[in-house]
């Protein structure tokens, strides 16, 4: 997500300090090294900031250790923030990410939450070993998701940040169709201009792949988690919310694979 959203915000001109664990340089924007392990360095990552776009890092289940103290430093220097949490988090009280939404919520000062659906960009990034071997094996069985596209995040992330048109709501980020993953392997097949099949996998055969991998078993639980809500149809649903902030429609899982995948 940041290396979409940074450069956007760029052309649109706005100073950005762009945090990562290795300082990664980005065009125009100030790079800077930041470790949530090191809560201890956020006053001066802070430090004269007016808004904040707050992600986890996708290596850790720890969601509270590591932004608890992110949101409790912005919260004490009036920083707006833009947390991105995932679909479906509201429903389910006692969960990690919905107890990091409620710390926003209660933090006092402005906000908005991105609750995006699966990423298509999973296909070109998490997936692309799989997708290239052919055969996408995930245990997702039947269910559909509207999968979106993370350069409408993006978009729909430089809004919240920087106008406050959407603040103190929670916004659910959809793509404009539902596809079940043999559907969305057909098309990324298509654009690939090879075979790829969808191997409906079980919850247990998915988590020992993800051992096999080197995960260890609360990661690979929790990715398996996820796939429980796509087999319940939770995934399914399609909202209005990338084309109500951004003003364009939000782009078809087809548009994304001819951009990423086409070969």
């Amino acid at each position: 997500m940041g290396s979409l959203l940074v450069p956007l915000l760029v052309k649109q001109g706005h100073q950005v300090r762009a945090l990562s664990r290795k300082a990664t340089a980005l065009p125009g924007a100030e790079a800077v090294r930041f470790d949530f392990t090191q809560p201890e360095q956020l006053p001066a990552v802070l430090d004269g900031i007016d808004a904040a776009y707050l992600i986890m890092p996708a290596d850790s289940v720890e969601v509270l250790a590591y932004l608890g103290p992110v949101i409790r430093a912005a919260a004490e220097r009036g920083v707006k923030m833009v947390l991105q949490s995932a679909m479906g988090t509201e429903a389910e009280e006692a969960t990690p990410y919905r107890q990091v939404e409620l710390q926003v919520e209660r933090s006092g000062v402005p906000f908005v939450i991105l609750r995006p659906n699966w990423f298509s960009d999973n296909f070109h990034l998490m997936w692309s070993q799989d997708v290239h071997a052919g055969k996408l094996p995930l245990p997702a069985g039947t269910g559909k998701t509207s999968f979106i596209d993370a350069r409408d995040i993006a978009d729909a992330a430089a809004v919240a940040l920087t106008t406050s048109r959407f603040d103190g709501q929670g916004l659910t980020l959809t793509g404009p169709k539902a596809l079940g993953f043999d559907e969305a392997a057909a098309i990324a097949s298509r654009a690939l201009g090879k075979p790829l099949e969808y191997v409906a996998l079980t919850e247990e055969a998915f988590i020992q792949r993800m051992r096999g991998f080197g995960f260890d078993a609360p990661y690979a639980g929790m990715l398996a988690a996820l796939f429980a809500a796509v087999r319940e149809q939770w995934s399914a649903p399609v909202t209005d919310t990338v084309p109500a902030m951004t003003g364009h429609p939000a782009r078809p899982f087809e548009r994304y694979a001819e951009d990423r995948l086409k070969s």
